[in-house]
């Protein structure tokens, strides 16, 4: 296909693809306005033991007549849409949950977006903890929990909690050393060790493609707090992705050269081509969770919502 030719085909794309999200706006709405109907959002920044703030989404159902369980997903990938007077299309899983009726709770990871501190990719667990400064996903999830219990009314003292992919990591991670209020959860295809058959290396073998794009956009944020702004998709130039990897040069070297060296989670990966104790320190918590006494499902490539009703409302 020549460049030109190319070119119009992708505006053809660009332009289909504005009025199709067109004509959802009116339907996205309709459920923005059911949402509201029976929901009230709530903003926190919830403190950690270390002072860290995680800036934390709260939606609690209007009807006060009963006591209701959290359902939490903590995520890197943003709460969005921020502020509280914008609400979600949809809470939970499915809208199953919604109509259950759950106190849903949706919070930035450490160090992403609105929450204050420092990422990390899949933060190893802390075994022995000897202060307030030893952190992971696990105490993050406890503090977040312990917050929760004391301080939304209408609880039940039971909370659950799901997500896909990354968010699942941060539901497997949670559930080493765990709140007692956390009775289940739903680790769906989690990051589980990036090198070993996962999405980085798969027993060695880099996943070039999908790595770069993915990481092309997935990069820090500013030193402080503040919510994703209008990302422009990186342009390789050129409509053949062979031509344009086989010319890229050295890898080590691409974060500099294309992103201005704020690829920096594309770096680490790179940088770390073998097994070694970069990429086992995090896997090694996946043996951690084995041993937990709640009701934990994890779904691998298949994206169904499995919590147990049962373990949260205690009158089913």
């Amino acid at each position: 296909m020549k460049k030109a030719d190319w070119i119009a085909r992708f505006r053809r794309i660009v332009v289909m693809t504005a009025l199709l999200q067109l004509n959802c706006l009116p339907v996205i709405a309709q459920n923005t306005d059911a949402v509201r109907a029976r929901y009230t959002k709530h903003e926190f920044p919830i403190p950690m033991r270390d002072g860290v703030r995680l800036f934390t989404v709260v939606y609690t159902p209007k009807d006060n007549s009963q006591s209701y369980p959290f359902l939490l997903t903590r995520t890197p990938y943003s709460v969005a849409p921020y502020g509280v007077d914008n609400y979600r299309a949809a809470l939970g899983p499915s809208e199953h949950f919604e109509r259950e009726g759950f106190i849903f709770v949706y919070q930035d990871a450490r160090g992403r977006y609105m929450s204050e501190g420092e990422f990390q990719q899949v933060r190893p667990h802390q075994p022995n903890k000897r202060g307030p400064k030893d952190i992971d996903e696990s105490t993050d999830t406890y503090d977040t929990i312990e917050w929760l219990l004391k301080n939304i009314p209408n609880n039940n003292g039971k909370a659950g909690m799901i997500g896909i992919s990354q968010p699942g990591f941060h539901v497997a991670a949670s559930i080493v050393d765990s709140h007692p209020a956390l009775v289940a959860a739903s680790p769906q295809a989690p990051t589980a060790d990036y090198y070993l058959g996962d999405d980085v290396y798969h027993n060695g073998a880099f996943m070039l493609a999908a790595n770069f794009w993915f990481y092309s956009g997935f990069r820090p944020r500013g030193v402080a707090p503040q919510p994703p702004g209008q990302r422009i998709p990186f342009d390789p130039g050129t409509p053949d992705g062979y031509d344009f990897f086989l010319n890229l040069g050295p890898l080590a070297e691409a974060n500099q050269k294309l992103f201005n060296g704020e690829a920096r989670y594309w770096q680490e990966i790179v940088d770390h081509p073998n097994y070694g104790e970069f990429w086992r320190r995090p896997a090694r918590r996946r043996k951690n969770a084995l041993s937990t006494n709640m009701s934990a499902t994890r779904i691998g490539p298949c994206l169904i919502s499995a919590i147990s009703l049962a373990d949260l409302h205690p009158i089913i």
